[in-house]
């Protein structure tokens, strides 16, 4: 099935930047263990069971990179590496290894928990506190920012790049500075909220 921007409800699948920004620093001041997880999740857009089977070796700290086994393409034994920041690496390579060699014990449901759990901390609506969330919003603000698809498509491990290409419909900043310039003669019609009253108390 082909990933969508939206749910059958019209809800937002994807973290805009300023949530994703938020759960980072959520997952910042988190111990060790949960700090590692989340931020691996958020830099890579990698899928849970992925981060959650990475080992001490797929730590590539010479090339600053993570080796991830492509989920659906395990039988082909496809493995792809993705960047992440620097500062990344020593958390990570200095982190001590779970069971069988793996960086972190837990199993996918308790590593949903964890990710979600951290997702609320940082203050983001319940439902899209889940980890598909962190790797729709890779997807997204990799195409905003111009970074090809071919690429992303990569970093993602998907099999088709017309599936990368849904993420380069969300609108970004671009999109909207183009829709400013369409209505910006018509913005200073609207009346603001009545005294006394902000934006979001005016929204209740």
């Amino acid at each position: 099935m082909m990933p969508a921007l939206f749910d059958q409800r019209g809800n937002r699948k994807y973290l805009i930047a300023r949530e994703r920004l938020a759960f980072v620093y959520a997952a910042s001041k988190e111990r060790e263990a949960v700090s590692t997880f989340c931020l691996t999740l958020a830099f890579t857009g990698a899928r849970i069971s992925e981060v959650l089977a990475l080992t001490a070796n797929r730590i590539d700290a010479a090339d600053e990179t993570v080796i991830f086994e492509t989920l659906k393409q395990r039988k082909k034994q496809v493995f792809r590496a993705v960047p992440v920041p620097r500062t990344l690496i020593p958390l990570l390579t200095m982190y001590s290894v779970g069971k069988e060699g793996r960086l972190w014990p837990w199993g996918r449901t308790n590593g949903w928990k964890i990710a979600k759990s951290v997702m609320r901390k940082a203050g983001i609506v319940e439902n899209l506190c889940k980890p598909k969330a962190l790797r729709h919003a890779f997807a997204v603000e990799a195409g905003q920012k111009s970074i090809p698809l071919n690429i992303v498509q990569r970093w993602l491990g998907h099999a088709r790049i017309e599936t990368t290409a849904i993420y380069a419909s969300a609108i970004g900043e671009e999109e909207r500075n183009l829709a400013r310039r369409a209505w910006s003669s018509l913005e200073l019609a609207i009346p603001g909220p009545p005294d006394g009253h902000d934006a979001k108390s005016h929204c209740r």
